[in-house]
């Protein structure tokens, strides 16, 4: 007959549970050090009596076994992290993603675009706030021009006190340097012997210069249309120049 199924519970009875202990505890760590050879496994076991007295088995060394324990329940854990600020970060991507395709089509609705599903309180939502969107670009335009003209009366009112300061300064150069009345004379009226002998020797080739000339002397621009020398014409106009001035004498005698 095969042993009989035992039920697993405490041991009431001490000397029964203490013997029970240390045949399988015996079991145990025979049965994990099989398991360490037959599959080149690193196996610890770490045992406590209920006394507090401590039996333990390591294949590769119980320091060793728990580094290598700690570092994969840091690792386990980290992972957990990530694994779970990755869940957290797809659910926050997702309200974005949602969130963008409101706005989007919020966007496309205000440029009178795919009305066909709004109903007319909608319609009137969107038709208030394309007015408050209206006003507010009206107002801000005015404050744009508003600025622009003052900066333009600033600048007005710099020029003027630019040109005034010009002004003053241009008045204090004439007070520091008065004006003369009297004109510069001509060339020729520090050389007349020049102007003669330039007009006698070498003739006349400038029709005003012949024509100052000839009324500097007393004479007519007749001789240039008639193309006689002013010295001629003169030696002519000597006997009539006398023959009046003898009509003029008579006549104040008489």
């Amino acid at each position: 007959m095969g042993r009989g199924k035992i039920e697993i519970k405490r041991i009431e009875n001490a000397n029964s549970r203490q013997v029970t202990f240390s045949k399988r505890r015996a079991g145990l760590l025979k049965k994990a050090q099989e398991l360490a050879i037959l599959c080149d496994a690193e196996v610890a076991v770490i045992i406590f009596s209920n006394t507090g007295k401590l039996f333990e088995f390591s294949s590769a060394g119980m320091k060793r076994t728990l580094s290598r324990y700690n570092k994969c329940l840091d690792s386990s854990e980290d992972a957990a992290e990530e694994c779970k600020a990755e869940k957290q970060d797809s659910k926050e991507l997702d309200v974005l993603k949602d969130e963008f395709a409101k706005l989007q089509k919020k966007q496309v609705r205000l440029l009178g675009k795919d009305l066909t599903g709004l109903s007319l309180k909608e319609l009137q939502q969107l038709e208030q706030q394309l007015n408050e969107g209206l006003l507010s670009v009206k107002e801000r335009k005015e404050q744009l021009l508003v600025e622009q003209l003052e900066q333009s009366r600033v600048q007005e009112q710099r020029a003027i006190l630019e040109n005034e300061t010009l002004r003053r300064q241009v008045e204090e150069l004439r007070c520091l340097f008065p004006q003369t009345d009297r004109a510069v004379p001509s060339y020729l009226e520090y050389y007349p012997v020049e102007k003669e002998k330039s007009l006698v020797n070498h003739g006349v080739t400038s029709p005003d210069l012949v024509s100052n000339f000839a009324f500097e002397n007393g004479d007519s621009d007749i001789t240039l249309h008639l193309g006689l020398p002013s010295d001629v014409y003169g030696k002519r106009k000597a006997p009539e120049r006398e023959a009046h001035s003898n009509d003029s004498g008579s006549q104040l005698a008489l």
